[in-house]
């Protein structure tokens, strides 16, 4: 196996992972909105994930822990992806709230810088709410 191949297995297991985390968020509140599942189909093409994996995810999106990324840029993109998800019904719960401040943690932000950049989300999306955690 060549380092490239390294390379792209480890990309694509932490595509995967950032998918699971996606579908996590969707169903937070029970179900997932066919909105969501717009912003989902899209996610997933993004994210080179096939359609068996994307059938397998949404039976079992816990199956396997979050992977946090390295770079800012990379973890701020997923952290827009989980946010594009959560807001792709133009409301956001507590329960979908509290969900994306862990994932934030999970991705490597302290939990200032994820306060400040979830808050960056909402400007971007167009939320007025400031973030209760």
């Amino acid at each position: 196996m060549s380092i490239s191949d390294l390379y792209d297995t480890a990309e694509h297991t932490s595509n995967s992972a950032h998918f699971m985390a996606l579908v996590n968020l969707a169903q937070v509140d029970g179900t997932i909105k066919r909105e969501e599942e717009i912003v989902l189909g899209r996610l997933a093409v993004k994210l080179n994930i096939s359609d068996e994996e994307y059938k397998a995810i949404l039976k079992n999106p816990e199956r396997n822990p979050y992977i946090s990324t390295f770079g800012l840029e990379e973890r701020i993109e997923r952290l827009r992806d989980l946010f594009s998800v959560i807001y792709a019904d133009y409301t956001i719960d507590s329960a979908e709230e509290k969900l994306i401040f862990k994932y934030a943690i999970a991705l490597g932000f302290s939990g200032q810088r994820a306060k400040e950049e979830i808050e960056k989300c909402k400007r971007k999306f167009g939320v007025d709410s400031e973030l209760k955690n």
